[in-house]
């Protein structure tokens, strides 16, 4: 029995001392439950720290709506009441004037900017083209009759020009500093419903070879635009203009997110051109290219595809009197490497004529640099 007492409170000792162990260091004994899984995370600042956009954007396009006009043209097309008179044998019993014709008067509209106190405005070409007569409307409601300027159907730009007084007018900043990414502003005046602003971003710049314009650096935009837009504004969050609202990519007709406008900074070069000279100034080599293929590359020992092949050049025009020869491989102009032929003759157009440019030719496989004389290129006769 005393045995039994000598071991019972060591053992009960022990117990107490297990449960008191087990209650407070519970991992003593190991855990059923499995480890948890080591991901890095990183907590972004909120929102409102990555940029300066504002809530609102009613101070930007007060600032830009005043400038901006709808455009009402009125065209008369005249139509022979029978087509039996197009037929030439019948009009040879007929004086061309005694031909008995009906007039229809066509309309359409547009959008526009005032871009100069003076009542000078730019729209697009297309919005004008053939107009008998040409209509503005401001946003403060008067009206009045446009002279046209000069246009430029090869980047589809246009110049009116208003006689009203107190113009409102737009500030432009420059298009080169816009990014993807940017919040911007269409304004115009779709399907002739009357001023309408759309929101959206620029989804992309320097877009080329779509077939619209023979120039083309358009910005992208997802910022609604429909028909009657073209001509008005893309601006930034800040009410500048950046760009001219042009052309939409569409099955339907309507804006389906893919919207392009023509960059400040070329709108700008074509206004003065026209109306200090009544044509658009553009640098011109003389020279027919052919973009590369990756047969031809390798046969001229390139190792990517960079350059233009120059597959022609005009007698005693500038590339002629500058050293190029049909067969040379353009490398580069003004050390900028050529990747796309649309881009760098787009490139060479903005060169003022006069102004010598440096070209990086490969010829018999040698590198060369040649330095021809600019010159202004021949007006279109479209």
């Amino acid at each position: 029995m005393r045995k039994f007492n000598f071991l019972f409170w060591p053992v009960l000792s022990g117990i107490l001392v297990a449960v008191l162990l087990l209650q407070f260091f519970p991992g003593l004994l190991g855990s059923s439950t499995p480890p948890a899984i080591q991901i890095k995370e990183t907590h972004r600042p909120h929102q409102a720290s990555l940029g300066n956009g504002p809530v609102s954007y009613a101070e930007a396009v007060e600032l830009a709506a005043p400038a901006v006009v709808n455009i009402y043209t009125r065209t008369i097309v005249r139509q022979k009441i029978h087509p039996l008179f197009d037929d030439p044998f019948f009009r040879n019993f007929f004086d061309a004037d005694s031909i008995p014709q009906r007039e229809r008067v066509q309309s359409s509209l547009g959008s526009g900017v005032i871009l100069s106190e003076q009542g000078y405005i730019v729209t697009n070409n297309h919005v004008i083209n053939g107009a008998d007569s040409i209509v503005v409307a401001l946003r403060d409601g008067r009206e009045a009759m446009a002279e046209v300027i000069g246009t430029d159907p090869e980047t589809d730009l246009a110049v009116l020009k208003i006689k009203l007084d107190n113009l409102p007018s737009i500030t432009l900043t420059h298009s080169d500093n816009i990014r993807v990414g940017d919040v911007v502003l269409a304004i115009g005046n779709p399907f002739g419903v009357g001023q309408t602003v759309t929101m959206g971003i620029i989804s992309a710049t320097g877009r080329h070879s779509l077939g619209i314009n023979t120039y083309e650096d358009f910005i992208q935009t997802d910022a609604a635009i429909n028909p009657g837009n073209s001509g008005g504004a893309l601006i930034d969050a800040y009410g500048n203009l950046i760009g001219i609202n042009t052309a939409i990519f569409s099955k339907s007709g309507g804006s389906q997110g893919i919207g392009f406008a023509i960059p400040s900074t070329l709108t700008k070069q074509v206004m003065q051109d026209l109306i200090q000279h009544g044509r658009v100034i553009r640098g011109w080599l003389g020279i027919e290219i052919q973009e590369l293929t990756p047969e031809l590359a390798e046969s001229f020992g390139l190792s990517k595809m960079q350059g233009l092949i120059v597959a022609g050049v005009f007698r005693n025009g500038p590339a002629h009197l500058g050293g190029l020869q049909p067969g040379d491989i353009m490398l580069s102009i003004n050390d900028k490497a050529i990747m796309d032929g649309r881009k760098s003759m787009t490139q060479i157009a903005r060169i003022r004529p006069g102004a010598t440019i440096n070209i990086k030719v490969l010829r018999e496989g040698k590198e060369i640099d040649l330095h021809p004389v600019v010159g202004e290129r021949p007006r279109s006769r479209n």
